[in-house]
């Protein structure tokens, strides 16, 4: 749909009567304002007492990590927006500076709020379990020699200091470096000396990010200290002669969006690696500086990289959150998450042969509750079996070691037609995957990079395997990723099909990536953006006849996002006809439930614990015919419009059942993990009432429901 959102306020203008909101812009949340919610919802993770210590620290690193991106992704969209005099409102009516505004006033207070449970909670109960990260003034002199004997031997001949003076230019500020800020000038006999008054310079010093940003203090213990407190406990190694300022650390974050158009790039590995090579010198769109910086430092920073004042955050404490993470990776047990017990499904334990398993039945994945090793196995059998004779595969994110592609690369050695569609665009993955695709084609595999204009974020592999003179087709498609590590902390979903229809989908949608099918109709699957949208509106309005009807209706989805407009109405008309709509959304949302003539049959409930949510999973009561889908797109315009997905129907009963009986109603009885999304926009926690014991949908998974199914 070419306009989804012009289809949208059309639409609803058609529904509008006494006591419903006419405005299509009053029907939809703001896209931005939702995530900074889920934002909060991770804060919250880390505020938890009932969450292991070291687990809350870790919360605190991925909040600040989530934050970093959306200024170097969103906020730098919005602000050019406003620097290209682009005036085209969002869905829900607001100006990119009403936007900018908006998420400043709801930002601020959740980073003070992060900061100040990092130094008030969480940094002192860690020091209680003999966890400490002290101020270098703290340590005793015998530790504050050694640090500075390592100062001296690992850190000083790696600093570079840059001043700043007529003949040294405002140095270049990398974007998410630390840096120090110092001011320093000669002694005073030095002045008398050259008969004139020197004035003070600006001094910038970057924190070598080669270096860890941790310094472990002694040979033994869990003692550290802040490399960039180390650094500056030390800068009269580094300005002999000079008098120095105390040491103010800022950061600056820069726009890292990458745009590479497909259809004017000759090589688009080639314009990507260019591209990434210019993500660094970004527009900065974020100024963070130490509550002591003193205000002309700050003006003179401000002023130097060229932000606004509304763009300067003042932190009251360590900028360097990250740099805590490796703590996260101590071994104390006793202060994390007890470790997942994973489980095989029951129709691959019954076969030596993971071929003979699946040719006999569908195996559904349930990760992590479900080892991935049955995923990589399946990989690891199609490149040793001397009958299978293709692999295909797509790949959107691989992480930095790759079981999978390490596979593949064995069966490209092995002499197999292996095929692997590589997503060189997965935002802050490029550059793993750009490494992957080289050493891939190397070993002969046939590595291809999608279609034009379009990212491509299923997750499919096609095994085609000899048996007694045929082909027989083995096809594992996911919600999830192909990366083993990010299984162990996202929850996601696969199926292994030896389905005859499935199989000749995938073979034919291969084809569609690879060459130049026209690949209009498939016989299961979903795909974007071929007839995704389609199907999805047909299954929604299906469910809306039914109710019109007189009948029961139902739909559950569990989603990452939802924030097309099409698909948002389609579920309000089907709310209005009385379908009951329970939709389980970890981050944005923009559809508002819960509004009298507009949504008051609809449920928004978003899931964040211990695992990141991932999985897509898709039900339809269809008049007690039901039907259940799993696939990798959420509801955005992006992934229906702009992305190549895919989604498949589980046709085994016992499969379809588990999903909805045990997946969907967990989360739907969850009174820890959940939060229910208001009208307006905010959330309220889910608390077990006076009768109800708490249900944590995550915990139950690991009880091992999916082994027997």
């Amino acid at each position: 749909m070419s306009n989804s959102l012009g289809a949208f306020s059309s639409a609803t203008t058609r529904l509008a009567r006494p006591g419903a909101v006419s405005r299509a812009e009053k029907q939809l949340l703001n896209r931005e304002l939702s995530l900074v919610e889920f934002f909060r919802h991770v804060l919250e993770q880390a505020q938890d007492q009932q969450t292991p210590l070291l687990e809350r620290l870790r919360f605190i690193t991925i909040f600040a990590n989530i934050v970093d991106e959306f200024f170097m992704i969103r906020i730098s969209g919005l602000k050019e927006e406003i620097d290209e005099g682009w005036f085209q409102p969002s869905a829900d009516g607001m100006s990119a500076d009403e936007q900018l505004r908006a998420i400043r006033q709801k930002l601020r207070p959740m980073i003070a709020e992060q900061v100040r449970c990092l130094k008030e909670d969480l940094l002192p109960e860690l020091a209680a379990e003999r966890i400490e990260v002290l101020p270098y003034h703290s340590l005793s002199e015998t530790e504050r020699r050694d640090l500075d004997h390592y100062f001296a031997r690992n850190v000083f001949p790696v600093l570079t200091p840059l001043a700043v003076d007529p003949a040294h230019p405002f140095p270049y500020i990398s974007g998410l470096s630390l840096n120090l800020g110092v001011m320093v000038e000669p002694h005073n006999h030095f002045e008398h000396q050259a008969g004139n008054r020197l004035e003070a310079h600006f001094v910038r010093l970057k924190v070598p990010p080669v270096l860890p940003g941790l310094v472990r203090v002694g040979q033994v213990g869990s003692k550290f200290i802040f490399l960039s407190d180390l650094i500056a406990a030390n800068l009269g190694a580094l300005f002999p002669g000079m008098s120095v300022a105390a040491a103010h650390a800022f950061r600056v974050t820069r726009d890292a969006d990458i745009e590479v158009r497909d259809e004017e790039a000759d090589d688009l590995l080639r314009a990507l690696q260019t591209e990434l090579r210019k993500r660094r010198f970004g527009a900065p769109v974020r100024l963070e500086v130490a509550a002591t910086m003193p205000k002309e430092m700050v003006e003179y920073l401000t002023s130097s990289l060229g932000v606004d004042d509304d763009d300067v955050y003042w932190i009251d404490g360590p900028l360097n959150i990250l740099d805590l993470a490796p703590l996260c990776d101590l071994n104390r047990p006793d202060l994390k998450y007890r470790p997942v017990r994973t489980t095989i499904p029951a129709a691959l334990k019954e076969r030596r042969s993971v071929f003979d398993a699946i040719k006999r039945r569908d195996a559904l994945l349930h990760h992590p509750y479900t080892a991935y090793s049955t995923v990589t196995d399946f990989i690891r059998a199609a490149a040793d079996d001397p009958n299978v004779l293709a692999i295909k595969i797509c790949l959107y994110r691989t992480g930095q070691q790759s079981q999978i592609a390490e596979a593949l690369v064995h069966a490209g050695e092995q002499g197999k037609q292996v095929t692997a569609l590589i997503e060189l665009k997965a935002r802050f993955d490029e550059e793993n995957n750009i490494e992957w695709a080289q050493r891939l084609e190397h070993a002969g595999v046939h590595v291809v990079y999608g279609l034009l204009g379009l990212k491509t974020h299923c997750k499919l592999t096609l095994v085609v395997r000899l048996e007694d003179g045929a082909l027989k087709r083995y096809v594992h498609i996911a919600t999830g990723n192909y990366n083993p590590t990010a299984s162990t902390t996202y929850t996601d979903l696969g199926l292994l099909t030896a389905d005859e229809e499935m199989g000749a989908d995938a073979t034919e949608f291969f084809n569609y990536l690879t060459g130049y099918s026209g690949q209009q109709e498939y016989r299961r699957l979903f795909v974007s953006p071929v007839n995704l949208r389609e199907k999805l509106t047909a299954l929604i309005e299906r469910e809306t006849a039914h109710a019109q009807a007189g009948q029961p209706a139902r739909i559950i989805a569990k989603l990452n996002r939802l924030a097309d407009a099409a698909i948002i109405q389609s579920l309000y008309e089907a709310s209005e006809a009385g379908v009951a709509i329970d939709l389980i959304v970890r981050g944005i949302c923009m559809l508002r439930p819960g509004v009298p003539g507009l949504s008051e049959n609809i449920r928004v409930r978003s899931i964040v614990g211990r695992f990141l949510e991932h999985s897509r999973i898709f039900y339809f009561r269809n008049d007690g015919q039901e039907e259940v889908f799993i696939g990798s797109p959420d509801w955005m315009f992006r992934n229906l419009n702009r992305r190549v997905e895919v989604v498949c129907p589980i046709s085994d009963p016992a499969l379809a059942k588990y999903l909805k009986d045990e997946v969907l109603d967990a989360y739907l009885r969850d009174n820890v993990n959940a939060r229910e999304l208001r009208p307006d926009g905010s959330y309220a926690r889910v608390r077990p009432s006076a009768n109800d014991d708490p249900f944590d949908s995550q915990t139950y998974f690991e009880g091992g429901t999916i082994a027997a199914v």
